[in-house]
């Protein structure tokens, strides 16, 4: 009896344990959930389906393996309790301290331009002219959190290739005009202009395929609601099923509880036309993934991460974008909490280039943490521009681009962090230099490690095709420097050379021979193109040492205004190494806007950097990638892409897809709810979104941002996006829509010239008589000389989201279909004029309320296959 009283006493403890409510026990962001911010959400959390999870029979069976989804659990909570310890000491969002984001812009209204920004202690405004820094009063120990998604499935599905050509009027660049050629198999351009036999030499080898994938099965149980969502309400709870699960579910959520497994880490080692250097670069992806997930919401080391991550900004109007965004992050802890944030617009005036950006970001750090930034490890990405080329970025910045991957998705933010995540350890006080529309992925050795510690300027450098150096920086390695041997090698730059052509290239002795191993040609040869092929070391990435910042600082304090455009790249490095010249100050052949100024500014720069080392750091198993243009995003995200395979990238992520959504071939859903029956062509990009059952979108294109509850056939190669604006107080709706190969950019001087303009295939002026539209000056947002698609008033004005997506589509039928559609009664704006009057918060606001659908709709799944295994 002794014994079964013994037995009954540790069941009854047992009991008195587990049937405990979660949120008496939970330790973690999930343990104060903030329903406030999610009404929706109130009644879900403690309705009947937590209390089943908590039955006795459900604890019986589920309690000896715990979930590791559950707070409380995990180095990420951990990481959370940390940063909760440093909330309760009043450290957390104080100025020049982690954890905090700071805004610097040069217009002073900026800092007063939302209340809530004065009410999150995370956030404080900073004005650059002179004056001091005024921070907000810390409100120690608030904590912000939301619900957190209990289960998610992991969806694998069969994937045939696919691949998206990429045209010669559609090549990207990184920024002021710079061009870049098609991306081909391995994501980089074709080599037409090599004078060689033999195809450049491939950047991986070549492989076998994947192992078959077994092909998900989605189970749908999607609701029919057809009233359109407000934008800024959270809508009731949907039934539909968000990814198919073949297997137990997968461990985590969005926020608080485990990180998603990072994508690469486990799966095929190679896929089609993937060889050994590409699962090896697809292997060191993934570790860095799953390093960086490890530390989202979580406070680091000291020195384990940046001490400032800078975000440069073309305006204040996208400054405060930006900071919007990067408080919500915090917020829901998708980034690291150990480090400052620090926003820097552009001075009012003419455009400054990156160069410019960068000597004004410089300012921005002395100005905001005094003279304690010069042992700082500084991350500098260049955010600022208009993305043009991607106008589904423009409203909210290239570097909040959305990738198919991770749950929460990552944006280009948190890739950029997860990919130099190895940096800070080994480097010295100084500034990283990148930007923030391309992608380096790299492998190196074991006991290889990337260091940034000598004085002047260190670049990464890759070997790529004769053609793409055409588009690039180019190297002249130091003979005696390089070997060609091993995946990663120190050595020092000669000269640089910024977009030469091939004969520039080889006279310099730029040109690299691959006979097994990359040996650099002497200059003028033309190398053995009967036994070997040929590359180039292009740039990516570059380190400043804290002392050549300082110098780059002085000057531009000493310069005053600056009132041109100069290149970080082609005008910083071109001064340096033994062998720069001071030829390339007047050559202006690959400069879009000449200023009268520039070549001045240009000479003064290379008297300050002459005689500076520039260091390289090869990477012979690296690949460079840039996603700037509509056609680089398709063919990225949609086509077998090395890319695509290097990161794992999925072709649904964090989305509501239910099986009775049709798909054809490769795609890309991305933070969207599709309902069944809604029709998804091959190749297109979903994003942030909402696509009705009586949907169908052709192939090629691209949908962000948009509401479609009506039934319509959206053609192939469309682009279509949404912004919502607010001119008179109240929120209003326009969306934008091309054909994904039209160029906004192009523009026209006279309104004669205007027939040179396409939309979708179509001249402007033919366009303009279907729309009972005239071609006059004010028909154009811009003043006098830039007419072209960017500047034309041609989207109406709408009430709500839905209403204004079906008359874009209607201005596109009719010209489609050569019949007549009046645009005359509407109010309209052009895409320049969509981002002056873009309303950030409301669109923010669309977004989160599918995010929380999607939560929820995670939570039910959970509880559905917690209720099923029982």
């Amino acid at each position: 009896m002794t014994r079964y009283a013994s037995v009954s006493s540790c069941f009854l403890m047992y009991l008195s344990l587990v049937l405990t409510p979660p949120s008496s026990h939970a330790k973690g962001p999930d343990a104060t959930q903030s329903t406030s911010e999610v009404p929706a959400l109130r009644g879900r959390a403690g309705g009947a389906v937590p209390m089943l999870e908590w039955g006795i029979l459900g604890v019986l069976v589920q309690h000896p393996k715990r979930d590791p989804a559950q707070p409380g659990q995990g180095p990420q909570m951990r990481g959370a309790c940390r940063a909760r310890a440093l909330s309760r000491e009043g450290l957390q969002g104080k100025p020049g301290l982690p954890g905090s984001v700071a805004v610097s812009s040069e217009n002073p209204a900026q800092k007063s331009r939302d209340s809530e920004y004065k009410r999150n202690p995370q956030i404080k405004t900073h004005n650059i002219r002179g004056k001091e820094p005024q921070s907000e009063k810390s409100s120690a120990g608030k904590t912000f959190s939301c619900v957190t998604p209990a289960g998610r499935y992991e969806r694998t599905q069969a994937l045939s290739a696919w691949s998206v050509p990429l045209p010669s009027s559609q090549r990207g660049g990184r920024g002021g005009g710079r061009q870049r050629a098609s991306p081909g198999a391995a994501g980089l351009c074709s080599s037409a202009d090599l004078q060689t036999g033999h195809p450049p030499v491939p950047a991986v080898g070549a492989g076998s395929g994947p192992e078959p994938r077994p092909p998900g099965a989605p189970q749908s149980r999607a609701g029919q609601s057809r009233a359109e969502p407000s934008r800024t309400e959270p809508s009731p709870a949907r039934q539909s099923s968000a990814e198919p699960s073949p297997g137990p579910a997968r461990p985590g959520g969005p926020e608080g509880s485990a990180r998603p497994r990072p994508a690469g880490a486990s799966g095929p080692r190679s896929g089609p036309g993937m060889g050994e250097r590409s699962a090896a670069r697809r292997e060191d992806t993934a570790r860095r993934l799953a390093r960086f997930a490890a530390l989202r919401g979580a406070a680091a080391r000291p020195g384990e991460l940046w001490d400032v991550v800078v975000l440069t900004a073309a305006d204040a109007a996208q400054a405060g974008a930006f900071r919007e965004q990067l408080a919500e992050k915090l917020r829901r802890e998708q980034l690291p909490r150990a480090v400052r944030y620090l926003v820097c617009a552009d001075p009012p005036g003419p455009r400054i280039g990156n160069g410019g950006s960068t000597l004004h970001a410089l300012r921005c750090l002395e100005e905001q943490y005094g003279d304690q930034w010069t042992s700082f490890t500084v991350l500098l990405i260049h955010s600022g521009g208009y993305s043009q080329r991607l106008p589904s970025a423009s409203a909210l910045g290239k570097i909040f681009t959305a990738l198919p991957l991770g749950e929460p998705v990552y944006q280009m933010l948190e890739l950029k962090l997860a990919m130099y995540i190895d940096f800070p350890r080994h480097m010295k006080p100084g500034v990283l230099v990148t930007c923030s529309d391309d992608i380096e992925l790299y492998s190196t050795g074991v006991t290889e490690a990337i260091t940034f510690d000598k004085p002047g300027f260190t670049a990464l450098a890759h070997p790529s095709d004769l053609a793409v150096g055409t588009t690039h920086g180019v190297f002249v390695l130091d003979p005696c420097s390089f070997s060609g041997k091993g995946g990663l090698e120190y050595g020092s730059c000669y000269r640089f050379l910024h977009k030469p052509d091939v004969q520039t290239m080889r006279q310099s002795g730029a040109v690299c021979v691959r006979r097994g191993h990359p040996q650099l040609g002497s200059p003028g040869s033309c190398g053995d193109s009967a036994v070997a092929s040929e590359c180039v070391y292009t740039d990516s990435v570059f380190y400043m040492h804290h002392s050549t910042a300082q110098q780059l600082l002085q000057f531009y304090k000493q310069m005053g205004t600056l009132a041109c455009e100069i290149d970080a790249y082609g005008d910083f490095l071109q001064a340096l190494g033994p062998g720069a010249t001071p030829d390339y100050t007047k050559n202006t052949s690959n400069v879009s806007k000449v200023d009268p100024g520039l070549v001045a500014v240009r000479q003064q720069l290379y008297s300050l950097l002459q005689g500076t080392a520039l260091n390289v750091i090869v990477l012979n198993n690296s690949q460079f990638y840039h996603i700037g243009t509509t056609q680089e995003y398709l063919f990225h995200f949609t086509a077998e892409s090395k890319l695509r395979f290097e990161l794992g990238l999925r072709p649904v992520a964090f989305s509501i897809f239910p099986d009775s959504a049709k798909t054809l071939d490769q795609l890309s859903i991305i933070q969207s709810i599709l309902e069944p029956g809604c029709v998804i062509g091959p190749g297109s990009v979903v994003e942030y979104s909402r696509i009705g059952p009586e949907v169908s979108v052709g192939k090629g294109s691209i949908v962000s941002g948009s509401y479609i509850n009506f039934s319509v056939d959206i053609p192939s190669h469309c682009f279509l996006s949404s912004v919502s604006v607010k001119m008179t107080g109240r929120v209003e709706y326009v969306t934008m829509v091309f054909g994904v190969g039209d160029d906004l950019k192009k523009c026209v001087k006279l309104l004669s010239d205007i027939h040179s303009l396409q939309f979708f295939g179509v001249s402007l002026p033919e366009c303009l008589d279907l729309w009972s539209l005239e071609a006059s000056d004010q028909l154009f947002s811009s003043e006098g000389t830039h007419l072209g698609l960017w500047t034309a008033r041609i989207f109406p004005v709408c009430s709500s989201l839905s209403e204004s997506v079906r008359m874009s589509l209607n201005m596109l039928n009719s010209v489609q279909h050569k019949s007549a559609f009046k645009l005359s009664g509407f109010q309209l704006l052009s895409v320049e004029e969509m981002l002056t009057y873009k309303d950030v918060e409301d669109m923010l606001k669309f977004r989160k309320q599918i995010y929380y659908e999607i939560c929820l709709e995670r939570q039910k799944e959970k509880s559905d296959y917690r209720m099923n295994g029982t």
